[in-house]
């Protein structure tokens, strides 16, 4: 390409005021580059000094041009990630005897299935958020132990809402009548009685069995660990630094790059609000919910890469970062080459970056989209 002949607008330029100062250091080190490969006279020539306007500029550097351009941009974090399931849940047992049969780990257990045995006898898991069992439960009693039970009855179909109102906290005959109909399922006695070991309360439907601490055959008391579980829904967790907890928040976009090189979308589903110090960094941990759990495959504690979609603009002009061009006075400019091959310089303030595409956010006066920029030859 030639070498261009530069000359300025009336505006004055005002210093940098883009929108995300937190950016700034980043995009000053990238115009430094640029200056040092289109040469240095533009700077020097102070290009926004009263006298200035029509002062060529010669460079010898290589360039090339891009266009200014209309639309979106989306500000993004790129950070490392842990792809498993959502969830860690202890199996406290209540039951006494002898281990007779225990899941695998990577099962999936579903509520009113048998998730082990103690002599022989099925141990059922339910779905219940409120309460650990602790007690028998049989007709007449009232809490929200029985409240859970009847919930559960109800979602299992082991009763209609009409016969048992799954908020009740009342053990009444169609808890009674339903109960019976569940342990006959299982093969456990129709007692219309729940007793203390017969069953366990976990905060979800189903889960996949992550560790085995009981071993079949040995004995078990009540209050011991036989197991450890997570819920069968798919989850990314992130440790991102402290320092950048505010960039991101609860329904955040995200873009998730899996082992297989494949992606797939997601949202951010919690932000940690503790931080953890460890070794020389300090975290908060960021969960992810994939929005197409089936694309995420089975593995478990994989490493995967996430970029987060913190903020989203639209209908903007934007310039690539790299036709950006520090001024001596402070602020930045475009160098706008026009239709009859004249080059000038327009004042623009900046605002979102988009680091994945490699553009910026940019108001100017005189700028439009369909212009050509310089931007250092590729």
């Amino acid at each position: 390409m030639n070498a261009p002949r530069i000359s300025m607008g009336d505006a004055e330029v005002s210093p940098s005021g883009g929108k995300r100062r937190r950016r700034r250091g980043q995009v000053a080190a990238v115009v430094v580059a640029v200056l040092a490969l289109a040469g240095a006279g533009i700077a020097l020539t102070d290009p926004f000094g009263a006298q200035t306007k029509t002062a060529p500029v010669e460079s010898t550097a290589a360039t090339g041009l891009a266009q200014v351009t209309k639309g979106a941009l989306s500000a993004r974090t790129l950070e490392n990630g842990t792809l498993g399931y959502a969830g860690d849940y202890q199996v406290v047992n209540k039951a006494s005897g002898t281990v007779t049969k225990l899941p695998a780990i990577g099962q999936t257990v579903g509520q009113g299935k048998a998730l082990y045995r103690v002599d022989g006898k099925p141990v059922i898991l339910l779905r219940g958020a409120y309460t650990s069992a602790y007690r028998d439960l049989s007709w007449g009693m009232e809490g929200v132990d029985v409240k859970q039970l009847n919930a559960a009855l109800v979602t299992l179909g082991y009763a209609t809402k009409d016969e048992i109102d799954p908020d009740s906290n009342y053990f009444g005959r169609q808890t009674y009548y339903a109960l019976t109909e569940l342990q006959d399922d299982v093969g456990l006695a129709e007692t219309g009685q729940l007793p203390l070991g017969q069953a366990v309360f976990l905060p979800a439907e189903q889960i996949r069995v992550t560790k085995v601490s009981a071993v079949r055959g040995g004995s078990v008391a009540p209050g011991s660990v036989v197991l450890q579980a997570s819920s069968t829904a798919r989850q990314v967790t992130v440790a991102l630094s402290a320092s950048q907890q505010s960039d991101v928040a609860v329904g955040d976009k995200v873009t998730i790059s899996l082992p297989n090189g494949r992606t797939t979308p997601g949202v951010v589903s919690s932000v940690g609000k503790v931080a953890t110090k460890a070794d020389d960094s300090t975290t908060v941990e960021v969960q992810i919910r994939p929005s197409k759990p089936k694309a995420t495959g089975r593995l478990d504690q994989a490493p995967v890469q996430v970029s987060i979609v913190s903020e989203t603009v639209k209908d903007v002009l934007s310039v690539p970062v790299n036709a950006l061009l520090a001024l001596a006075g402070g602020g930045y400019a475009a160098e706008v080459v026009e239709a009859g091959g004249a080059h000038r310089l327009i004042p623009v303030e900046t605002g979102l970056f988009d680091d994945s595409a490699g553009m910026v956010e940019v108001t100017g006066e005189g700028l439009a989209a369909g212009q050509n920029v310089v931007v250092p030859a590729s």
